[in-house]
């Protein structure tokens, strides 16, 4: 269990109160998937998603990462339990969708950069190093259903 100071609870919260779900995660996932050409195995069913251009335009690839930002929430909610939020949602990843667990992290640096994007200055140094231990345990919550 990560150990969260006020600071630090204040410091996420201030960050996820001026995400615009939509707008980011519209962004997230086509990062992910042009940046990380590879990860587009786990999104068979999404059709077209091999040149830049029909990642950007796909909606399915658009909708994905809202549902993305809006399980980040869950994590927001529940910092002090984050393990055990997404224990069923990291099983389902480990034993249906069999996703490589570091692929976690690569979304964690995308949602960070796609962030810090629309943050700027908001997104100092300290808010960022306290972001990434929240998605860090985010990260590892994700991965402690695989064996």
């Amino acid at each position: 269990m990560v150990k969260w100071t006020d600071k630090e609870r204040s410091a996420v919260n201030a960050v996820w109160e001026k995400i615009d779900i939509d707008e980011i995660g519209q962004q997230l996932i086509p990062r992910v998937l042009i940046v990380y050409p590879w990860t587009e195995r786990y999104f068979g069913t999404f059709g077209d998603i091999f040149t830049v251009s029909a990642v950007l335009n796909n909606p399915k690839v658009a909708a994905h990462g809202k549902v993305v930002l809006n399980a980040l929430a869950k994590a927001v909610k529940n910092m002090d339990n984050i393990k055990a939020t997404y224990a069923s949602l990291s099983r389902l990843h480990y034993e249906k969708l069999h996703v490589d667990p570091d692929n976690f992290r690569l979304l964690a640096d995308c949602i960070t950069i796609e962030i810090a994007c629309k943050l700027r200055s908001d997104m100092d140094p300290q808010i960022q190093a306290t972001w990434r231990k929240f998605l860090s345990a985010v990260v590892e919550a994700m991965s402690s259903q695989y064996y």
